[in-house]
């Protein structure tokens, strides 16, 4: 006959588990992609104002080059990456990006809002095994600083 004791005095008398993070106890993900876009800075040039972002991605993925990387990208490059993933590839349905924003563009509430949904949309195209193997154009605008489009 066996007795049961609840799960909390199993593991209270196992200290080596209550100290363990899960990266520890369960070892690191085979393949994991992790894409940050954050540190919005606005520039004034005499071509205009504008705003761009860093990009902060950290991989154990082999396509990618770098595991762990940053650089800064403006609006209008994303722009520029969308379109070349659209003309390379007709097998993947590449989600749109956040529209152009007439007024207030500046503002810290539209630059927030642009900044995470230019996150949601790395996260996504650079997440799909098609585009991370396949795209000419994807790896070198997340992790290349001299990258130009």
């Amino acid at each position: 006959m066996s007795t049961s004791r609840p799960w909390a005095e199993v593991v209270g008398n196992r200290p080596d588990l209550k100290s363990q993070t899960a990266e520890e106890r369960y070892g690191v993900p085979e393949n994991f992609l992790e894409i940050e876009v954050r540190n919005p800075l606005h520039h004034d040039t005499s071509g205009g104002r504008f705003v761009d972002y860093e990009i902060v991605v950290r991989t154990n993925i082999p396509a990618f080059k770098l595991k762990q990387s940053s650089v800064r990208r403006r609006y209008s490059d994303f722009e520029w990456l969308r379109d070349a993933l659209e003309r390379e590839t007709t097998r993947v349905n590449i989600p749109s990006l956040p529209g152009k924003v007439l007024f207030n563009k500046f503002s810290d509430e539209v630059i927030e809002q642009r900044r995470s949904a230019l996150e949601r949309f790395l996260t996504i195209v650079a997440g799909h095994p098609l585009l991370q193997t396949g795209s000419k154009v994807l790896i070198p605008f997340l992790q290349d600083p001299d990258w130009v489009g």
